[in-house]
């Protein structure tokens, strides 16, 4: 089987070192993805630099028309992406289906947005010198940024980078979980496919170590991280200046009062436990019990 290459600036690229990647329910390898190295990761960020200037001069109704299509396509391709995410996260069909359907929802609803650029009109004359003076209020691309996501939603959580992204007219490298990446180098293809310019979306395949350039690299001005806290609060202590937006892991708890049906609570909070084998940033992870019921929850 050949390995599954990287993206950037374009053009799919391969290097000296390849991953495998294993499905963790059968232990079967599922493919290989080649390794993007530092001088690589270094060729993405300049790649998305020298994008911005397209990216940023795209028209609204542009960036519609490019996410409308992404959404599109995966609709027409939902099957392919479905056994994708289950071939290298080992969860139901069941739930890559609904994952996929999640995925479609995200890119429309980017496009969408992508033409409500709001901004404001604001009286000055809250003070003699500014009377008879107003301000306008406009929003601008904010320039490259970094996505980092997680294993265990390959695709909806990517989908949660570029969306938003690309809907702000800002290019995007991405570095998706070393252990689940071909769903989306398969969604990449899709980017590229939909027009989007060339650079405006670059992939790289690497493990965690090797991509800390994409935190420190001051050429990039946001980094939006998905997964543990640990990790998470490492890279804003290492982003210097620029802006860091977090999704961490989650430490829901559940209450459980006396007057709660406690049929329907148990049938509730199984799923919410143990469903994806627990690995959602949402799953149930403590439950208090009201002492008087206790027992009859147990």
């Amino acid at each position: 089987m050949e390995a599954s290459k990287f993206l950037i600036n374009g053009e799919w690229c391969s290097s000296g070192t390849r991953r495998e990647v294993i499905n963790p329910y059968t232990g079967k390898s599922v493919g290989e993805v080649y390794q993007a190295s530092k001088e690589d990761i270094d060729s993405a960020i300049g790649a998305a630099v020298s994008a911005f200037a397209q990216m940023k001069a795209l028209a609204s109704y542009e960036r519609r028309d490019i996410l409308s299509r992404i959404s599109r396509a995966i609709e027409s391709r939902r099957k392919e992406f479905a056994e994708s995410i289950t071939s290298e996260t080992g969860k139901p069909i069941s739930f890559s289906k609904a994952e996929v359907e999640r995925a479609i929802f995200t890119f429309a609803v980017a496009a969408e947005e992508a033409v409500r650029s709001e901004g404001e009109i604001l009286p000055l004359d809250m003070a003699a010198s500014s009377r008879g003076r107003t301000a306008l209020v406009q929003r601008f691309p904010l320039g490259p940024v970094a996505g980092i996501t997680p294993f265990n939603f390959p695709l909806n959580l990517v989908a949660h980078k570029l969306g938003p992204a690309m809907a702000a007219g800002c290019p995007v490298v991405l570095k998706p979980s070393s252990s689940a990446p071909l769903t989306a180098l398969l969604l990449a293809k899709i980017v590229v496919e939909a027009g989007l310019p060339r650079g405006g979306l670059n992939v790289v395949t690497c493990l965690a170590n090797e991509a800390i350039q994409l935190v420190t690299d001051e050429r990039l001005k946001l980094i939006s991280f998905t997964g543990s806290p640990a990790v998470g609060w490492d890279i804003k202590a290492q982003a210097g200046t620029k802006r860091v937006v977090l999704e961490l892991g989650g430490n829901a708890g559940v209450i459980v009062c006396d007057d709660a049906d406690l049929d329907r609570s148990v049938t509730k909070l199984i799923p919410g436990t143990f469903s994806n084998a627990g690995q959602s940033c949402i799953s149930v992870q403590r439950i208090y019990i009201q002492e008087s019921v206790f027992d009859d929850f147990l």
